[in-house]
């Protein structure tokens, strides 16, 4: 993903953030940019309802991010997971709003092809899978997290270890376990 020496700036940087540099973030964001925009798009290949572009959506992560106050980054790959929950949470805001606009009617059926599920099926209804998530992370919220880290960046599973302070078994166990529950959560959700 990125080279030891553009992980170590991209530490130093978030450092800086954490220890209150307001300009730390604006001297990353060149940084992982390209990285952050590629989550963009494949987050919206994935989106079929999707009005946003990936520019856009890096732009909207930008603007959350510059509002997160008071997170102790630890490094790079902390970095990437919150930028996944929040791209995920602006891709659910915005299918919100359009629902809302529907007032609620004709929401897409939900598919679901566990042999893509690492790179979320087209067709996959964002809602019900920022549901099954929320459902998840009440009942563990590690799990939701490898989720959220493999599915939304991309991340290896020894990444996930890492950023996460768990050895890669539990992340395999996690991923196989939350992969699973999740297949289930969707095709109930199908049938409503």
């Amino acid at each position: 993903m990125a080279t030891t020496r553009s992980a170590t700036r991209v530490t130093q940087l978030l450092r800086l953030a954490t220890e209150g540099d307001e300009r730390a973030l604006e001297r990353l964001m060149p940084l992982v940019y390209a990285e952050l925009h590629r989550m963009a798009r494949r987050q919206l290949r994935n989106e079929r309802h999707q009005s946003l572009q990936p520019t856009a959506l890096v732009n909207e992560l930008y603007l959350r991010l510059v509002d997160v106050r008071q997170v102790d980054w630890q490094d790079r790959a902390h970095f990437f997971a919150m930028s996944a929950r929040l791209m995920r949470r602006v891709l659910v805001d915005a299918a919100r709003r359009r629902n809302f606009q529907k007032r609620g009617g004709g929401l897409p059926p939900v598919e679901f092809d566990e042999a893509r599920f690492g790179v979320m099926a087209r067709g996959t209804d964002l809602l019900a899978v920022d549901e099954a998530l929320e459902r998840l992370e009440a009942l563990d919220a590690r799990k939701a997290r490898v989720v959220e880290m493999k599915i939304f960046v991309g991340l290896s599973v020894a990444e996930i270890a890492t950023a996460l302070g768990v050895s890669e078994d539990t992340v395999t166990r996690d991923w196989n376990f939350s992969r699973t529950w999740l297949a289930r959560e969707l095709d109930t959700t199908r049938r409503k």
